[in-house]
């Protein structure tokens, strides 16, 4: 499974990304649905031209973009995002800690 984790930007200036990371390597919170090999192929934030970032990504083949917690928790456009993005990819709406009902997953595949 080809994927990629998009963050906020504003928290990319001062986050390492290690929730993420962590949670992709060790397969757990929403990387735990997975039971194939995992390729991450984007890590990168939502800010600049989004638009050429989703073309990038359709290019590569992603077939599944997971959307960081700190953009679940903290971005008025997380919503918006999971809409934009649904039409290419199957959108899982956090990457670490637990689900929450907030959480939206979309898998139009």
């Amino acid at each position: 499974m080809k994927i990629g984790i998009l963050v906020r930007e504003e928290t990319a200036m001062i986050c390492t990304g290690k929730g993420c990371l962590n949670a992709l390597l060790q397969r757990k919170d929403s990387f735990a649905r997975y039971t194939d090999e995992i390729e991450l192929l984007t890590f990168t934030h939502v800010g600049g031209d989004l638009d050429r970032k989703i073309k990038s990504m359709i290019q590569a083949g992603i077939e599944s973009v997971h959307l960081s917690s700190c953009l679940r928790a903290r971005s008025p456009e997380y919503a918006s995002l999971i809409e934009r993005l649904s039409k290419d990819f199957t959108v899982v709406g956090y990457t670490h800690g637990p689900e929450k009902r907030m959480t939206i997953i979309v898998d139009n595949r």
